[in-house]
């Protein structure tokens, strides 16, 4: 087992288990031992995993996983792998009855198909089996989310044992996967990406490269895609400025910048091209949308006899898919075409090129972009600030929020021991700002805000505002209503809206601290509007091309105190210029975790210089300085104090 698989293997006899843990990391086969434990040793009746789209079921094929030394196999009847099976997902319903009817011991269906399951023979036809839910981060709290209801309902029941896997920390559009109850009943496995490359055989280190073109991407294309590796291209969305609106026309000139077509596999459905050198490409055209021609191509790609076939195929050119869960160990470039404003697909797409694979030692995620109506200096920022989120999200890091404490201005306030006012300081007869240099903490004063009474309340303010501000900005009808609506009383949104947020997500307080709740997260998302608009360009013009701009400034006030600087060199791109990023490595990540740990630690100076003293101890000891990362809670706690030291200094530095 790699060492994500060992460390879930040892919670196998929990009922609830959640795996965090990055693309390519090993889940599918983790839950192949895991389950087959449950079937073998903890007499579970069967198990039945769900996969988001068909695609990924693939990954679930047999796998013999005694050749590896494991005491068992990991074996699915043809049958029951719905995935592979024609019809839609309702149409397959059917055989989930027979399956729970019979003696064989593993399912494998879409979420679709068994949400439709759980709703036509109910959950108590479950029992004693378990749920292998893949893409955990599908699941959501909020009731109008299907599957999330009918887990809720399950674990409520308390009748299955649950095994949750996902790749990406966080759900777009900020809803709470579980609710905190039910979260509380699972055992958590978390893998970082810096855990995982340092346990790769092969691959070793990923890079990053932001393209940027003038006219069409279509003419150059051919500069960035090098038919000598083996690339997923995704193309760009039709309603995206990168898009030429024709789709078939942008694959087909992919084909003519690669060769000349030579017709189509008349067994995989792969499309043929020669390259001028004389060599055949086999491509994947997965944005052609008969059904006929893609199901044929997609079976073709999940040919379980061509898993380990290097030279299957050379290309996957896709639009939607080929994202999330999809498994092709050879991919060694991801090329995206066009601004990708989340960074849940950003991370998912960079995991199709980060699996190992021999002969496969570094591979690249490239991202061709329109050049964005800002300055080149504007754009780095940007890009540095999109590395440094995409590093904290691979180390499965929660990017660092602001933290506010807003307090009511009365005629008692003062000023508050650690915080700079300013060159004036504190001003009795003003609404004052304060900010704690040691803890990045900004104190803001308003005048006849509530103020949290318990304990609870108290908390969430100090810790929950981002969340709640993030529901806000990301629930669809409340931005939509705040673009179009004329006639919107702002209080609608700010009172309205985001009270009922409050009280769904806060049920226990009492309606005095929802409100005090309610006010101080307005507060927050107001102060973070203003430091956005400040650095906007106040003559901006809409039709201007600023979406890689204003889309990192969605997270970018997150990570922007991160002292990281994650590009290497700025190179000229036809009329325009490409940036790439720093190597992606274990010993880079292992800087920015320093970094990011760094920003945490809450320490003072003599703790932090008594624990470095230990630590030059540790290094003689050991041979090494102690790692952030280590399990040891104590050598955990020595890198603390060296990086806080560090912190230190180049605050110093900088004056």
């Amino acid at each position: 087992m790699r060492t994500m698989q060992e460390r879930a293997y040892q919670k196998r006899g929990e009922q609830y288990l959640l795996i965090k843990s990055p693309p390519a990391s090993g889940k599918s086969r983790a839950l192949m031992f895991i389950a087959l434990d449950k079937l073998q040793k903890q007499k579970l009746k069967q198990v039945i995993v769900a996969v988001p789209e068909k695609s990924i079921g693939s990954s679930f094929h047999d796998e013999p996983l005694s050749e590896f030394g494991f005491w068992a196999d990991w074996k699915v009847e043809p049958r029951w792998n719905l995935c592979d099976a024609p019809g839609s997902d309702l149409g397959v319903v059917d055989s989930v009855g027979k399956f729970l009817e019979s003696d064989d011991e593993v399912l494998v269906c879409t979420h679709a198909s068994f949400r439709f399951a759980v709703d036509k023979f109910g959950i108590e036809a479950f029992d004693d089996r378990l749920i292998a839910i893949d893409e955990f981060h599908h699941v959501s709290d909020n009731p109008a989310n299907k599957l999330g209801a009918q887990l809720t309902d399950l674990i409520a029941r308390d009748k299955i044992h649950l095994l949750a896997m996902t790749g990406s920390y966080f759900r777009g559009d900020a809803e709470a996967v579980l609710s905190p109850e039910d979260e509380a009943k699972f055992d958590t496995v978390t893998y970082t990406y810096y855990e995982q490359l340092s346990g790769y055989a092969h691959l070793k280190q990923l890079d990053i490269g932001y393209y940027f073109y003038t006219d069409s991407y279509v003419d150059k294309i051919g500069d960035v895609l090098d038919p000598e590796e083996r690339t997923i291209v995704h193309i760009p969305n039709v309603n995206s400025r990168e898009s030429t609106k024709d789709k078939i026309k942008e694959v087909e000139h992919i084909f003519d910048t690669l060769g000349d077509w030579k017709g189509t596999d008349p067994v995989t459905g792969f499309q043929l091209v020669k390259t001028p050198g004389g060599k055949v490409l086999k491509i994947a055209d997965l944005v052609n949308d008969d059904p006929a021609i893609r199901d044929r191509v997609s079976a073709a790609l999940k040919d379980p006899a061509q898993k380990n076939n290097r030279d299957h195929v050379n290309i996957i050119i896709a639009l939607g898919m080929a994202k999330e869960g999809f498994d092709w160990i050879w991919c060694e470039h991801a090329l995206t075409i066009g601004y990708r404003s989340s960074l849940t697909e950003i991370v998912q797409i960079i995991g199709r090129a980060t699996r190992d694979a021999p002969g496969k030692t570094r591979t690249r995620f490239t991202n061709l972009i329109a050049e964005p109506d800002a300055s080149e200096s504007a754009v780095t920022e940007a890009v540095n600030d999109t590395l440094k989120a995409i590093a904290a999200s691979l180390l499965m890091k929660q990017v660092l929020a602001p933290r506010f404490d807003f307090r009511p201005k009365t005629p008692e306030a003062g000023p508050v021991e650690g915080f700079d006012y300013g060159e004036e300081g504190y001003n009795p007869d003003h609404c004052n700002v304060g900010i704690n240099h040691e803890t990045g903490q900004v104190q803001m004063e308003i005048k006849g805000l509530a103020v949290p009474k318990s304990p609870e309340a108290q908390r969430i303010c100090r810790e929950d505002l981002n969340e709640l501000i993030t529901c806000l900005v990301q629930d669809k009808t409340s931005v939509e209503r705040g673009m179009f609506d004329e006639e919107l009383v702002p209080e609608e949104i700010t009172q309205v809206r985001m009270g009922k947020i409050v009280q769904d997500r806060f049920p226990e307080l009492d309606a005095e601290d929802q409100e005090a709740v309610r006010q101080q997260a307005v507060a927050a998302m107001n102060i973070v509007q203003q430091v956005k608009n400040a650095v906007a360009d106040p003559g901006s013009d809409d039709s201007k091309n600023t979406a890689l701009i204003d889309g990192i400034r969605k997270y970018a006030v997150d990570v922007r105190e991160l002292d990281i600087d994650l590009i290497d060199q700025i190179n000229p791109f036809r009329e325009a210029y490409a940036i790439f990023s720093k190597t992606i490595s274990e010993e880079r990540l292992k800087q920015v975790e320093a970094v990011i740990a760094g920003k945490t630690i809450q320490l003072t100076m003599d703790e932090a210089r008594l624990l470095t003293k230990r630590a030059a101890l540790f290094k003689s000891e050991k041979g090494r300085l102690p790692s952030i990362t280590a399990s040891d809670p104590w050598e955990k706690k020595m890198a603390e104090g060296i990086a806080y030291l560090q912190r230190k200094a180049k605050e110093a530095n900088r004056g």
